[in-house]
């Protein structure tokens, strides 16, 4: 969506704001040998208690509130019966609507005891994200997102997963831009305008830079061995810094 008055801001900020508390709450909740069934169900009642509900729930009929992907599982994990492990690395990503306006933002992280090579990437997944959104405003060209990426991705030994991408977001969860590429397209000419809602979500990799649906029809799986973290925030482009709106 193209932003159209303060209200929508205001839409935006909120529903962003919930989505941030959300992820925060499951985060906080995390442990050991709880299933992610447990933790998505701590999401689903957050949400509630702030007027929103799930987005992939309502709108794609997704069988859980929030995604929650452990290890191998990058993307779309579905809340189960697994039980959380020591050093199990996971992602939560959280997609709400309230009023009409809509949010995505997701979190990699790891439980204790801490490896410090998924907490250098966790970490630097996250700062990858925020140099592009820096980097962004209006009248930039689109591809300067994918550029971003996959020059930070090499910089630090890291593959990018090139059949995940960014999009526009805000009435509805997916929406134009379609196909924000996270790799350099140099045949796109699309160009950022001020109040275009967007989400940027860079998937770094130490293994294949392609995921694999799995026969649940859902959840995004690395083949072979490495690991993958994904760190996501909804924005605004404005004619300077973009505004976040997945934020606390």
């Amino acid at each position: 969506m193209t932003i159209d008055s303060q209200k929508d801001i205001d839409g935006l900020t909120e529903i962003g704001k919930i989505v941030a508390l959300t992820i925060s709450e499951m985060k906080r909740n995390t442990r050991v040998g709880m299933t992610t069934k447990e933790l998505d169900d701590i999401g689903e009642k957050f949400l509630n208690s702030c007027g929103a509900v799930s987005a992939p729930k309502t709108t794609k009929n997704f069988p859980g509130s929030t995604c929650i992907s452990i290890n191998r599982e990058i993307a779309h994990g579905i809340p189960g019966n697994r039980k959380i492990q020591p050093g199990d690395l996971i992602n939560i990503d959280v997609s709400a609507e309230r009023g009409g306006y809509f949010a995505d933002s997701g979190h990699s992280f790891q439980v204790p005891p801490y490896n410090s090579s998924l907490t250098r990437l966790c970490n630097y997944t996250h700062d990858t994200m925020m140099k592009v959104i820096s980097s962004l405003k209006h009248g930039v060209k689109l591809n300067e997102i994918g550029r971003i990426i996959q020059t930070e991705a090499e910089k630090g030994g890291y593959k990018v997963i090139k059949n995940l991408c960014s999009h526009g977001i805000g009435k509805s969860l997916h929406e134009a831009p379609t196909g924000i590429l996270p790799i350099y397209n140099k045949h796109d000419k699309r160009v950022l305008k001020e109040g275009l809602v967007i989400t940027i979500e860079p998937f770094l990799s130490t293994g294949a830079d392609y995921f694999v649906e799995q026969s649940d029809g859902w959840t995004l799986c690395l083949p072979g061995g490495g690991f993958a973290a994904q760190h996501e925030h909804t924005i605004i482009i404005t004619k300077n810094q973009p505004i976040i709106v997945t934020v606390a």
